[in-house]
């Protein structure tokens, strides 16, 4: 499916003035090319960002990284005010002690709408060993090129590696190994290649490809090697367990290699909220972060595993041909919206913003091109946990999702995409899906600046936002668990409780009033409702 479903996107036709466009063909003929400027809106028209109804709330939604320059209150109100939905826990680096410090100053900013965490865990990484002499941790050796070095899996090297002889945790190295195979220390800064392996003591010879200073403790990537590394390592699965205990949203687990994968955290998840005495509350749900060839190779069988996925480009960008990456997330995004789970975009969306006010022109038209692609979420990482501009950052990141999305909903890429909504076709048999593709529809031909949804479990808003509405989908939940397990998806922004009511049109009017106190609509807005008992799934069309 992964591999089908980017075939089907690019080779997908538009017609317009009688006029066939091939779709991200790149090949566009003179009479084409005139026909897509005739067509589109002027330069003009598309700036006015705050012109559109549409651009009144991104629903692309912020995953934001909460770290020591942001973690405070003040701080972490403003980052929260600037449209951050999710905030990123990243247990590589966090103690206890600084999460709870970030979820107490979370709870401190009063803001009226939802806002989820994502407990984000190191994950079974393969690493070098403590260089010898490095009391400080600050200590590098100088591989030069040309040099031959053995990596070594015996413990008594562990924290007395040197340029000769390099620890890697990784016992059964040798096992995965081949001669001419790469191996890449510190997110590739020094490039190994393999030249012959010891099967009785496990070392790997290799030879260095370039010069390049390594410290301790390096990330150590081996691209198409098949490793058996666990899910999990025991501190992830302590750090698992306290996600659990402070009823975190979402658990992003790094270095997902398959689906047995995925499968051993929600098992884990399952014993350890039976253990904690919680196996009544909803558990996390498992965002799978791919980041490798191996689980590129193995992306269908994990996608159906997961309850989402995060194209975690950094680890990815080592592990296969960086010129690979963007082709692999306009994939992996397509996949997701087919099925209708959540996706997020992820890595150096506007990495320069950690050091300066304004990120790059590329780093712009990265953030766009990831909405435009149909990612659920775009995310931040040290711009935003280590960086001088957190708050400016969120601010520029919602603006250019805003004005991604006005452009997308203007219709002036409708010469290069066909509607997102045509991924997505669910069960067709299905009454529910049936009538959330209608509302969305009746959405789109009625103008409607709201899609209101009652839910009990979060099924239904799911799946009309899997039909991507141009507008938000104002979701009435029975909890708060459920309303934040919802805002990780596309449009959907959940509202907690509602007054009760046996009537069907007294809960809609109560809706409306809701909606329209919350500022999600306004007087003589139209909206579509649509709810849903154990026998049918209804919409309706209303005016506030």
């Amino acid at each position: 499916m992964f591999s089908q479903v980017i075939a089907r996107q690019c080779c997908r036709q538009v017609t317009k003035q009688g006029v066939v466009v091939p779709a991200m063909s790149g090949l566009i003929s003179s009479s084409s090319s005139s026909m897509m400027i005739n067509s589109r809106r002027s330069f003009s028209d598309t700036n006015k960002i705050g012109s559109s109804e549409h651009s009144r709330l991104p629903l692309t939604k912020i995953v934001a990284t909460i770290g020591p320059t942001s973690e405070q209150a003040e701080p972490l109100k403003k980052v929260v005010e600037a449209g951050m939905k999710i905030m990123r826990l990243n247990f590589s680096h966090a103690t206890t002690e600084e999460v709870e410090l970030r979820l107490t100053n979370l709870a401190l900013c009063q803001v009226q709408d939802v806002r989820a965490t994502l407990l984000d865990t190191r994950g079974p990484e393969i690493r070098s060993g403590k260089l010898a002499h490095d009391d400080s941790g600050h200590e590098t050796i100088q591989l030069q090129k040309n040099d031959t070095i053995t990596l070594q899996t015996s413990e008594e090297y562990a924290e007395a590696s040197t340029d000769k002889d390099l620890f890697i945790n990784y016992s059964k190295l040798h096992l995965c190994m081949k001669p001419g195979m790469k191996v890449l220390l510190d997110d590739g800064a020094a490039i190994l290649t393999v030249v012959s392996i010891n099967e009785s003591d496990g070392t790997v010879v290799c030879s260095v490809d370039n010069s390049a200073e390594l410290r301790s403790r390096a990330g150590v990537n081996i691209p198409n090697a098949e490793t058996d590394l666990p899910a999990m390592s025991e501190k992830d699965k302590t750090d698992i367990k306290y996600g659990l205990e402070i009823d975190v949203d979402y658990v992003a687990a790094s270095f997902i290699q398959t689906a047995d994968g995925v499968r051993e955290i929600r098992n884990y998840m399952i014993e350890c909220a039976k253990e904690l005495g919680v196996a009544d509350r909803p558990l996390p749900l498992i965002i799978s972060k791919i980041e490798s060839a191996s689980a590129l190779k193995h992306f269908d069988e994990i996608l159906q595993e997961s309850d989402g996925i995060m194209v975690a480009r950094g680890d990815l960008g080592v592990e296969i041909p960086i010129m690979q990456v963007t082709n692999a997330q306009k994939e992996m995004v397509a996949a997701c919206n087919s099925v209708g789970k959540p996706v997020i975009v992820a890595t150096q969306m506007l990495e320069s913003m950690a050091k300066n006010p304004r990120p790059t022109r590329a780093e712009v038209s990265d953030v766009t091109n990831a909405v435009y692609d149909g990612a659920d979420a775009v995310m931040t990482s040290g711009e935003t946990a280590k960086g001088k501009y957190p708050n400016e950052t969120i601010k520029m990141m919602t603006d250019i999702i805003l004005s991604a999305e006005h452009y997308y909903a203007s219709g002036s890429l409708d010469s290069l995409y066909a509607p997102r909504s045509s991924l997505f076709t669910g069960d067709s048999s299905d009454p529910m899906t049936a009538v959330a593709k209608g509302a969305v529809a009746a959405s789109l031909t009625n103008d409607c600046k709201a899609i209101l949804v009652f839910t009990e479990t979060g099924k239904l808003p799911c799946l009309v936002a899997a039909f991507r509405p141009n507008c938000p989908i104002v979701t009435f939940c029975p909890t708060s668990k459920v309303a934040r397990q919802l805002i990780l998806t596309r449009g959907v922004y959940p509202i907690v409780g509602l007054q009760d009511t046996t009537d069907d049109e007294e809960m809609i009017e109560i809706a409306m009033k809701e909606a329209e106190r919350m500022g999600f609509v306004s007087k003589g807005d139209s909206i579509a409702a649509i709810y849903a008992d154990p026998k049918s799934t209804t919409f309706k069309l209303a005016q506030v």
